[in-house]
């Protein structure tokens, strides 16, 4: 049942019966598209556009040399751009796994095992959802300098590598497959590691998705670690760069932060294109449930 309506939301052919939402959706999508066309827009505008009045969404004389720019100016740093994107990739891809890893296990134990302290540690998660990055900021720094992580890789990817509002996501999937399913891999003689294998992981795959999704557009975006724990200017992060630009002359730094803008945005439309299916098959699964 739960699968025919998720087909009805979420439907994989056109039918006539869905020309009337289209009429209302199209001209909603090409409002909600116009940010990312301006954003386009402006990586490509020459300086007399960006700063042009009114301003414009679309570029009537593209150039390539915001880019150049952008490229020359790392390297007149003593760090090239792309190393700033490699730091990023590996930083945002380690995290993004052990997130993962650590949100599934930790979802199966809190709907699916019975202990004592369940209910607190749940708790204890739904009050994590309330707090903002920068008022844990001084306990996250005490954590990372007695662990002796302070100006390492491990330094980036400890703050993250646990997500509340992932783990919630999650776990209210997990809550939805029936027990009978566990009970009787467990009398079939499957422990633990194989039921999550081989059920609780291919049955949760749309809230793995968009687990997936929040995590890496928070890692990615995230410039905290590289301020509070990374002196090494080797071991900071795209986002770290993109920030410091035009610090000292905004106005002749706008095509080069318009174009880091767009390489920061490109990744995270590429993960959202990937996994869209798997997100929208969540947002109907929590719908219905």
């Amino acid at each position: 049942m739960a699968n025919f309506q998720g087909n009805r939301i979420n439907p994989s052919r056109f039918s006539k019966s869905q020309i009337k939402f289209h009429v209302i959706a199209f001209p909603l999508s090409v409002l909600m598209i116009l940010p990312v066309v301006f954003l386009f827009g402006q990586a490509f505008k020459p300086l007399g556009e960006l700063f042009r009045f009114p301003p414009t969404i679309f570029v009537h004389n593209p150039t390539l040399d915001n880019f150049r720019n952008l490229m020359n100016l790392a390297g007149s740093t003593g760090i090239p751009m792309s190393r700033y994107f490699v730091n990023s990739l590996i930083v945002t891809v380690l995290t993004v796994v052990l997130n993962l890893i650590i949100t599934i296990m930790a979802a199966y134990v809190f709907s699916k095992k019975k202990f004592k302290i369940r209910g607190a540690l749940w708790e204890i998660n739904q009050m994590a959802l309330m707090f903002i990055a920068t008022a844990v900021s001084i306990p996250r720094y005490l954590i990372i300098v007695n662990l002796g992580a302070y100006n390492t890789w491990f330094a980036h990817i400890l703050p993250l590598i646990a997500m509340p509002v992932g783990l919630f996501l999650v776990k209210q999937f997990v809550d939805g497959i029936p027990d009978a399913l566990i009970e009787a891999a467990v009398v079939d003689g499957a422990g633990d590691w194989v039921i999550l294998r081989k059920i609780i992981i291919p049955l949760a795959k749309p809230a793995l998705a968009t687990s997936v999704v929040l995590t890496f557009q928070q890692v990615w975006q995230n410039v905290e670690t590289s301020n509070n724990y990374i002196t090494s200017e080797s071991l900071r992060t795209l986002t770290y760069y993109v920030g410091s630009i035009g610090t000292n002359n905004a106005v002749a730094a706008a095509g080069m932060s318009a174009a880091a803008q767009l390489v920061m945005f490109i990744p995270n439309l590429i993960i959202f294109i990937m996994m869209q299916s798997k997100v929208m098959n969540t947002m109907s699964h929590s719908g219905i449930k």
